[in-house]
């Protein structure tokens, strides 16, 4: 039997607040909603680009992403070059994100992906990377994958 092609289909995640998630993932990623329910005990959102579903929200969670339990570790999206990782990077900057190194920075030492990595509002790890053109900045962790140990 031979096993069929997959791709990530979306992927969702729960947030503490609808209306603050929904606007960060808008401005970060240039997300559309492409559906929602925002009032009610069942408050969710589609985010997507192009009419495809590629984030949903859902909003049943309090607290803050814990790094120390077993699940999601982080989230990366890829972008088609470092010209759209720095329009990522100016966006968080704009709404005052700290990134967890400074700028963009190589996937690890001799790579050259690389990209920006930070929380989202609920502290879920993300990352917006290209598959080129971060060779000439430092490995921040020596000896290990960058998108590993953040």
């Amino acid at each position: 039997m031979s096993t069929p092609t997959l791709s990530t289909g979306h992927v969702g995640l729960n947030v503490t607040d609808l209306a603050r998630s929904t606007a960060f993932y808008r401005q970060v990623f240039d997300f559309e909603v492409l559906g929602e329910q925002a009032e009610g005990d069942r408050a969710y959102a589609f985010l997507g680009r192009d009419g495809r579903l590629l984030v949903t929200l859902w909003q049943q969670s309090g607290g803050e992403f814990a790094t120390d339990r077993p699940g999601l570790h982080h989230l990366s999206f890829q972008v088609a070059d470092m010209t759209a990782v720095r329009q990522a990077e100016a966006a968080l900057r704009e709404l005052g994100v700290t990134l967890f190194y400074d700028g963009i920075v190589p996937h690890g030492e001799g790579a050259s992906s690389g990209g920006v990595f930070f929380t989202d509002p609920d502290g879920i790890r993300l990352e917006i990377y290209a598959p080129a053109g971060a060779e000439t900045a430092a490995a921040p962790t020596p000896g290990a994958p960058t998108c590993g140990f953040f």
